[in-house]
């Protein structure tokens, strides 16, 4: 059977994030956070009530609620520093879901280990975490909300610095286009002499041209990407 001991070991761990975090974003890891509470605590109350294939499968929720909620806290200090605030404010301001969050994990793991020791203690334990429901659930849609309301303004932040170097690079291929076409010009009225400099010329105006196309449609994808968000 999986113990409580080997759990915090393991959610205290640093290093590579578990599998079980790998890939996610981290709204979706916040939003999976408030799924994974209701069903530790649907888990628990099946395993008071005698299902030790139950107890089991909470206490390996409990070890992924934790360690994915170390993982979301410490990732804020790789947001930028607006989104930092937010989310440190989020679990630790004055109204903070952080306390909650904390006394939920605190207040499962005791459930567990009391059903483990077959405490008498269980059933006050069960209808104090039953009564927990809906805070800790307020508490993670709190989270969640924060984190992406984080993750859109970095959105929003890179769509605009990429709708910036499309500008620029629309500048610049403009420019070319005028250097090419005084280029042509020039070769035209050096006749036989600016043979070679009118091939470099021609080569200039479909290197731009080409360039023009492409940052057209990076502004299209842009614009559309911005829609969509």
């Amino acid at each position: 059977m999986t113990s409580l001991a080997s759990s915090r070991t393991a959610a205290a761990r640093p290093g590579t994030p578990p599998a079980h975090i790998a890939g996610l974003s981290l709204v979706n890891l916040a939003a999976r956070q408030r799924m994974l509470s209701q069903r530790m605590i649907l888990q628990t109350v099946l395993a008071a009530n005698g299902d030790a294939g139950r107890l089991q499968a909470a206490q390996r929720s409990l070890q992924m609620f934790q360690e994915s909620q170390q993982h979301l806290l410490g990732t804020v200090d790789q947001l930028e520093a607006q989104g930092a605030r937010k989310i440190r404010e989020t679990y630790h301001g004055t109204r903070g879901v952080g306390p909650v969050v904390e006394a939920f994990i605190q207040l499962m793991r005791s459930a567990l280990e009391q059903i483990e020791a077959y405490s008498p203690r269980v059933p006050n334990t069960m209808s104090e975490l039953v009564e927990h429901t809906d805070r800790i659930l307020e508490a993670l849609n709190t989270a969640t909300t924060a984190f992406d309301e984080v993750a859109k303004a970095r959105s929003d932040a890179m769509m605009k610095e990429l709708t910036g170097i499309v500008g620029d690079i629309q500048s610049v291929a403009k420019e070319a286009k005028v250097v090419s076409f005084n280029a042509q010009v020039v070769a035209a009225r050096a006749g036989q002499h600016g043979r070679e400099f009118a091939v470099v010329a021609n080569v200039l105006s479909d290197i731009t041209g080409e360039i023009d196309g492409l940052t057209r449609k990076a502004a299209t994808l842009a614009e559309r990407s911005q829609h969509a968000g």
